[in-house]
């Protein structure tokens, strides 16, 4: 089961619940940087940087102030904060990213939002957690 759609022509970007290694519950709030080397999913507040070497999913409660480095980040929360990605970065129809962003692609589906600045780089190194 994928975290945003069970269409799997859609799935490129999404990560199973099952890769999922790490869950932030709607509900908790946590104020600091968090560092991984695993997939995340946030469905909480989280006050502070979030660095990981694998994926990461903002679910629609998520609300993130901070920055994201990231393999690649899917957003149907709200995230207040500047973003890199060496992947995709998609943002949901739910979903809203105020900073900037440094990706290797960029999707914003219908009704998604995004302000800031964006710049796309196909040679991004890997985040180090």
């Amino acid at each position: 089961m994928f975290i945003f759609s069970s269409d799997s022509k859609n799935s490129d970007s999404m990560v199973s619940n099952r890769d999922i290694e790490t869950i932030i519950g709607k509900g908790t709030a946590l104020n600091g940087n968090i560092a991984s080397n695993g997939n995340l999913r946030f469905d909480g507040t989280i006050e502070g940087n979030i660095e990981t070497t694998g994926h990461v999913v903002i679910g629609a409660t998520g609300i993130i102030t901070g920055n994201i480095s990231a393999a690649s980040l899917d957003v149907a929360g709200t995230v207040t904060g500047n973003v890199t990605t060496v992947g995709n970065l998609s943002i949901h129809p739910t979903g809203q990213l105020v900073g900037d962003v440094r990706v290797k692609s960029l999707n914003i589906a219908d009704g998604g939002v995004f302000r800031g600045r964006s710049e796309m780089d196909v040679h991004a190194v890997a985040p180090q957690a």
